[in-house]
């Protein structure tokens, strides 16, 4: 075979392995947590997501598994860093509105807290300030807004503030309220969307850019792309076998008996797997947020 011929091949195999990855967005999981391996691009996205500059981050312990008391459901964030000045960010994407996510950021607030404080410890001055940031693919309170940002104030006074340093953001990359937030904000959120070179505009924050090098660098590697297609088989082999399990007991028994099905057979079959490949991440954590394992 001739040394073009050979090169030809390899080019062709390259670009079947770089396709399906070109397409994913930051809105899909295994791109963002591919993405927020990287300290500087959680930098970046939590400075223009909240319009803030954070001078130092780092990982809070490395931890982005919580554990629950036996029995109970633990959590597995997307990503989780602590600033200079103590304050806890915990990001997570949400491409679609599966669940109750007013209620899901309630229960990673409780989590979030608890290491905080060690057994015996008196006193609560040790929980440090907490910011939750959930970026969603859809507006979920309908007002158009790109940003909601919740704290707790009394309601007889809404200048007083609760002053328990909690706070909650829910971004909305569907907004359209761009002349009430910074541009900045809307040009990452669109982004998010749609992370292609087109989304990038001429004159916009160079923070922005440098992400998109990030990606472009993550959507250019043929072991990521290697890897996201496993996942991709992986997680149609085992619905595949979920969903003939699923005929041969009846179809009736709907989708609940479906999900009980892909998470027995991922217990049995494929788990062990999952915790041995580098970037399935994204994939472990689908498994905790549709199931709590």
């Amino acid at each position: 075979m001739s040394v073009n011929k050979q090169l030809n091949m390899q080019i062709s195999n390259e670009e079947e392995i770089l396709e399906p990855l070109r397409k994913l967005n930051l809105l899909d999981d295994f791109l963002f947590d591919v993405a927020t391996v990287d300290l500087e691009t959680c930098k970046i996205i939590l400075e223009l997501s909240l319009g803030i500059r954070i001078k130092k981050l780092s990982w809070r312990e490395g931890q982005k598994v919580v554990h629950n008391l036996p029995g109970y459901r633990g959590i597995r964030m997307d990503f989780y860093a602590v600033a200079e000045d103590g304050t806890v960010f915990d990001v997570e994407m949400q491409k679609r509105n599966e669940g109750n996510i007013p209620k899901r950021t309630r229960f990673y607030q409780a989590l979030v807290d608890s290491p905080m404080l060690k057994s015996g410890e008196r006193g609560f001055d040790n929980l440090r300030p907490t910011v939750i940031i959930v970026i969603c693919g859809f507006d979920l309170y309908g007002y158009g807004k790109y940003r909601y940002t919740f704290e707790n104030r009394c309601l007889e006074d809404l200048s007083l503030p609760l002053g328990d340093e909690c706070k909650k953001v829910i971004l909305n990359t569907k907004g359209n309220n761009k002349n009430e937030v910074e541009s900045n904000l809307v040009d990452f959120l669109n982004y998010i969307e749609n992370s292609e070179d087109e989304s990038i505009p001429e004159f916009c924050d160079e923070r922005l850019k440098n992400l998109h090098n990030k990606i472009r660098q993550i959507k250019s590697s043929v072991q990521i792309g290697v890897e996201y297609m496993k996942m991709e088989e992986r997680d149609r082999l085992i619905r595949e076998e979920a969903m003939q399990q699923g005929l041969a007991q009846g179809q009736s028994q709907g989708e609940t008996r479906m999900a009980k099905l892909v998470l027995e057979l991922t217990q049995k079959q494929r788990f062990s797997d999952l915790e041995r490949a580098t970037l399935d991440e994204g994939y472990r954590r689908k498994l905790f947020k549709e199931f709590g394992i």
